[in-house]
């Protein structure tokens, strides 16, 4: 059932705040700050050559160019952009924004979405896109979105995990370098959040997250929390 509009008023817009969790802090992006650790942990060696492949711009050979993306980033107010940092070595490993604003609607997205290879498939990338959600709807918005290429088929496993529901395929939806894009879409609406809130905290709390690798799913923490 939807949620109530008796007493709903318009979502506030992101603002400069860290947002602390076990793993990650996210941080506002500053290129003066984070641009070194950045540029080595998307550029580096070591780093995920499938990274860009379904972003709209990079990868980046040169590292002015780089730099220029970050400020440009930086600037922006839609996408907000934060820094992902390492919460033991205080190293910046990725990017990750709230973007398509609509405070009137209490509509926004989480995207733009840009790990490093150390965050990948760790609870690190899980608690950014965690931290993201709650911060989206205590600014008081009624639905999250995720979107992505349709040929993504590891962003469209990861929208499924983490508790979005599938909507569906707009066709010829974008250009994006040079290609056509069908763009699948997934959302998470404010009644749903607190279940699925609930299993986030669970599978992120230390006790499920030993250093031999989590105990319990994601999938089976959100079950247990219904």
């Amino acid at each position: 059932m939807p949620d109530s509009l008796d007493q709903w008023l318009a979502a506030k817009t992101p603002d400069t705040r860290t947002l602390e969790g076990h793993f990650i802090r996210l941080e506002k992006l500053d290129p003066t700050r984070h641009g070194d650790e950045l540029w080595l942990a998307l550029q580096g060696p070591g780093s995920d050559p499938k990274l860009w492949d379904y972003l709209p711009y990079g990868p980046f050979n040169e590292r002015p160019a780089f730099d220029a993306w970050l400020q440009n980033h930086a600037a922006s107010r839609d996408p907000h952009f934060y820094t992902v940092i390492d919460q033991p070595s205080g190293a910046a490993q990725g990017l990750i924004s709230l973007m398509c604003i609509v405070p009137e609607h209490g509509r926004i997205e989480i995207g733009h979405v840009t790990f490093g290879a150390p965050m990948q498939r760790s609870p690190k990338s899980t608690e950014a896109v965690y931290l993201l959600a709650k911060e989206a709807f205590a600014l008081g918005n009624r639905r999250l979105e995720w979107k992505c290429n349709n040929d993504n088929a590891r962003s469209k496993r990861t929208a499924v995990r983490l508790g979005y529901t599938y909507e569906g395929v707009f066709r010829q939806h974008m250009v994006v370098k040079g290609k056509n894009r069908d763009t699948t879409w997934y959302s998470i609406i404010s009644t749903e959040w607190p279940a699925i809130a609930a299993g986030f905290e669970k599978w992120l709390a230390l006790d499920n997250q030993p250093k031999s690798g989590q105990i319990k799913s994601l999938e089976e923490c959100r079950a247990s929390a219904v």
